[in-house]
């Protein structure tokens, strides 16, 4: 297949970018910048314009663009640049591909558009698979925004699929910031711990995102682990594997003071989301607990 990516310098892009190459696909990166090499290509999102050229002949774009939520402090300025990169990167592209569908109506296109697992809002111990409806805080209504911009390309007949994701564990993101805490002995539980963690590993996450491009499933897809575990769990196992003891919790009013409102809806909030469309659609874990993903993300370097 022809497939396009953008936001491919990230943990999930950096990875799939390899593994897209090593199944024989042919892979055009999009990027803001001057391209480097002939696979870059040009585009911007933050004014909605691309090239329509460029997706004429594609048969697949992975959308994984949008600001880091959990990069800074939140503000009204953050929280609205968060909010923007993500649909206005969707809107470009599905807006892109729905006028490619319009000119060659009878080829089979794709957009596996990035979302999370935040669109349920805080769920507490309920299992959560795709037929849940949204949750009521700032981050549930990014992702009904950033699903909502892939409607003119559903219309236009292209399947797409909302990636769903979870807690990816791989060398970078949370994890990254996490292990040096850890690895000092100063690790803990955040707030209660009770919080749910929809861990999942990066190779489960780059071969969720593989086997869809090629599979039949179209609308909301949780890309986690079959084995969500609880914010307490999750320390417990991580302090387990790098063999380093994790008894210093940090209190909520903690993480208030340091991280703002994004403590309440994205440290101190959980999901327990499982992943019943991939598994249906026959998807299978290369790690299905979260002692083997995080050996696995912590001996890659």
């Amino acid at each position: 297949m022809k497939v396009a990516v953008s936001g491919a310098s990230g943990l999930i892009g950096s990875a799939l970018l390899p593994a897209l190459r090593a199944d024989g696909h042919e892979v055009l990166q999009l990027v803001r910048r001057t391209p480097r090499t002939a696979e870059e290509h040009r585009w911007d999102p933050a004014h909605r314009r691309i090239d329509p050229a460029l997706l004429r002949d594609i048969d697949a774009v992975v959308n994984l663009a949008g600001v880091g939520i959990g990069d800074r402090r939140w503000n009204a300025q953050h929280k609205q640049a968060v909010l923007d990169s993500r649909v206005d990167s969707t809107a470009t592209l599905s807006e892109a591909l729905a006028q490619a569908a319009q000119s060659a109506p009878d080829r089979p296109r794709i957009l596996l558009n990035a979302s999370a697992v935040g669109y349920y809002g805080d769920t507490g111990d309920r299992i959560i698979d795709e037929s849940a409806p949204p949750g009521d805080d700032y981050l549930a209504d990014v992702c009904v925004a950033w699903e909502g911009a892939t409607e003119p390309a559903a219309n236009a007949g292209v399947r797409v699929c909302a990636l769903r994701t979870g807690l990816v564990l791989g060398p970078g993101g949370l994890l990254a910031r996490m292990l040096p805490i850890f690895r000092a002995g100063l690790g803990g539980r955040l707030g209660s711990g009770r919080q749910y963690f929809p861990w999942i590993s990066l190779e489960d996450e780059v071969s969720a995102i593989r086997f869809l491009l090629t599979s039949l499933v179209s609308g909301p897809v949780n890309l986690c682990g079959p084995a969500p575990v609880t914010n307490a769990q999750f320390t417990a196992a991580l302090a387990r594997v790098l063999h380093r003891p994790a008894v210093l919790p940090v209190p909520g009013p903690a993480l208030w003071l340091v991280l703002g409102e994004f403590a309440r809806v994205g440290v101190l909030a959980g999901q327990r989301a499982v992943p019943t469309a991939l598994q249906d659609a026959g998807f299978r874990f290369a790690h299905t607990d979260v002692h083997s993903a995080l050996r696995a993300a912590i001996a890659k370097p």
